[in-house]
């Protein structure tokens, strides 16, 4: 990464999460392993909203946790996964999107319950 303040596209990012996992991660944990490593990451992103925005508060033994690190921690993982499995990450997010849209179109619009307070 010649420049981390530069705005990486899906494509980029999973270019270099490959290059970090080649050159520094030695290599790939296992589809299986990584599932699990998501899950971990989930459940700490999860803890900080909990304490953050619901209803439970900070223990005094929880460590200092960064919500954006997290959820680069969640996407890192992810990317590797996707990595790994082959799924191209712009063509994905692109489909999806367009299957949103397609899909609803109308549906949230619609909604009386995101009408205004």
């Amino acid at each position: 990464m010649e420049n981390p303040q530069e705005p990486l596209s899906l494509n980029e990012l999973q270019q270099t999460v490959d290059r970090w996992i080649q050159t520094i991660g030695v290599r790939y944990f296992s589809e299986l392993t990584n599932v699990a490593v998501l899950m971990e990451e989930v459940g700490e992103l999860a803890r900080i909203f909990a304490r953050t925005y619901g209803d439970q508060s900070f223990k005094k033994s929880d460590p200092a946790y960064n919500l954006s690190d997290e959820m680069a921690d969640v996407l890192f993982v992810l990317v590797c996964l996707a990595n790994q499995t082959g799924v191209d990450l712009d063509s994905a997010m692109r489909a999806n999107l367009l299957k949103k849209t397609q899909r609803d179109i109308d549906r949230h619009r619609e909604n009386p319950k995101l009408q205004g307070p």
